[in-house]
């Protein structure tokens, strides 16, 4: 280490006079040292103050400015050393150097940028503004044969892109199509690089569908071609552009008349053959985005009886027997969408294999997010249809506990669909559950539930609903007169929500009568 100093020292000197040998010497010592202790090295060159030097030797018409560029890249590694090179004005001349023809000059230059500018927003921007983007864009263009200079410029633009209104930018600056052109080219390659390439370019596009206008610039009402182009990804045999095709479907799908159009022009059918694809030992990223996609296809009412009857509903119940979280989620998640209409809800109800493991589902203790979805499609089963039949069969499957425990859920749209379906079961098969709504000690929840202050006016409400409809259980009637109901529902008589009082006034007027 003790010839650095003197290194540094003599690259003073020969950066000011610029006598090109011991110039490039000197050089060739410094990424040696970084080579060997980056740290140490780094905090010698601050110390030094050559950093301030450097900016001269980054001159297009320097001849190691390529050397310079990748010492910078090397000492900005370490995050101390980022603000100095700021400091001492390196960025403007690198921005330069990215109109150079010479590919290792700008690699080794996007590199320096890459991490004197890593994490930094305020930084990112600024480069936005000196237009590195239409310079990287043209660069991605003409070197794609480059690997390494692909993949600079990809994670570029990976890293800029996490900024809000730029991903619009990336695409009015002709990204999009360097993108498809880099999938078109590696996509039938088994090299590892362009495997890779193909995983960030494909990643990326996905990327730039996040943003709201970007991805609308890029629908052009379903007719834009590269829609069209990411459509033709779901049915190809690569896998990773099965997955970009669907998460990029499922990014279109974020508006209802995006949505419509996908529907009415065929996409249902491509999504359920990429499943098909994928029911046996499938690759589980791949059904995971082709449920999203279905997910948010079926959000618009006007889709959902479309999308029943091209038969998403068999084709997602394939997947009942995963047992991968996340796809066990988005799977619930498009039944709830689909099961609106009322056949549709009796006839998923009365499927006992859905059911029972819908049951066990609600026992994901593990995995908050299925345990919740899959309540509320049992909820969901018994609200769309009001059948008979749909409630014997979650009677049987032992579901009805579930219910119970929903509606002492910390939300109060899953407290409400529960207390919504268990009035239902009330009023149409209260013989049946009976026995499992008094070991699940309903009327002692139901009567927390109207004595707690917090609980929201709906709640209320719904629980006074309940009460009525359990008196015509022996049972429950009698757990409903030892709780002293009457106390905590003539409290509620006065209660500032106008619906609340009037329940009130009703269910005392039935507690009374009944008592």
């Amino acid at each position: 280490m003790d010839n650095l100093s003197d290194t540094l020292k003599k690259l003073k000197i020969t950066a000011v006079d610029k006598t090109e040998d011991s110039l490039e010497g000197c050089l060739d010592c410094l990424l040696q040292a970084l080579a060997q202790n980056n740290t140490e090295t780094s905090e010698k060159i601050q110390a030094s103050g050559i950093l301030q030097l450097f900016a001269s030797l980054l001159t297009p018409q320097s001849s190691c400015k390529a050397k310079v560029a990748n010492i910078i890249a090397e000492v900005a590694k370490n995050e101390f050393m980022r603000i100095p090179c700021v400091d001492a004005g390196l960025i403007s001349p690198l921005v330069q150097l990215l109109n150079s023809k010479d590919q290792e000059v700008l690699l080794q230059t996007g590199r320096a940028l890459g991490n004197i500018c890593y994490d930094s927003h305020s930084l990112q921007a600024q480069l936005i503004n000196m237009g590195v983007i239409p310079t990287l864009v043209k660069l991605l263009g003409i070197h794609c044969q480059n690997a390494a200079l692909t993949e600079m410029c990809l994670v570029a633009f990976g890293n800029l892109a996490e900024l809000d209104a730029i991903k619009l930018q990336l695409v009015e600056a002709g990204l999009v199509e360097c993108l498809l052109e880099i999938v078109q080219q590696k996509v039938d390659s088994d090299k590892e690089d362009d495997i890779t390439e193909l995983k960030t370019g494909s990643d990326l596009m996905v990327l730039l569908l996040l943003g709201d206008e970007s991805m609308q610039k890029l629908f052009e009402g379903g007719k834009g071609s590269v829609f069209q182009r990411v459509l033709s990804w779901i049915p190809s045999n690569n896998h990773q552009l099965q997955l970009a095709g669907a998460l990029a479907i499922a990014n279109f799908a974020r508006n209802d008349a995006n949505c419509i159009h996908m529907v009415d022009n065929g996409i249902v059918e491509k999504l359920m053959d990429l499943l098909d694809r994928h029911v046996e030992d499938g690759n589980v990223t791949v059904q995971h985005a082709a449920l999203s996609a279905l997910r948010n296809l079926a959000i618009p009412v006007i889709n959902k009886a479309k999308m029943l009857s091209a038969g998403v509903t068999e084709a997602v119940l394939k997947f009942l027997k995963s047992e991968m979280p996340p796809v066990q989620f988005k799977l619930l998640g498009t039944l709830r969408m689909l099961i609106d209409a009322q056949e549709a809800a009796e006839q998923l109800g009365k499927n006992v294999k859905l059911v029972e493991r819908l049951v066990e589902w609600c026992e994901a203790k593990d995995h908050a997010g299925v345990m919740g979805e899959s309540n509320r499609l049992l909820s969901a089963l018994i609200r769309h249809s009001k059948s008979k039949d749909v409630i014997k069969t979650i009677v049987q499957s032992g579901g009805i506990k579930h219910l119970v425990t929903m509606a002492t859920s910390e939300h109060v749209i899953m407290q409400n669909e529960a207390l919504v379906a268990l009035a239902l079961i009330a009023a149409l098969e209260l013989g049946t559950a009976e026995k499992d709504l008094e070991s699940a000690k309903l009327v002692q929840i139901l009567h927390r539930l109207l004595a707690d202050e917090r609980s929201a006016p709906e709640i209320k409400y719904n629980s006074m609903v309940l009460i009525c409809a359990l008196m015509g259980s022996e049972c429950l009637h009698k757990e409903v007169q030892d709780l002293a109901f009457l106390d905590v529902v003539s409290k509620l008589r006065s209660h500032e929500n106008k619906s609340v009082a009037q329940q009130a006034s009703l269910t005392e007027q039935r507690l009374t009568v009944e008592s």
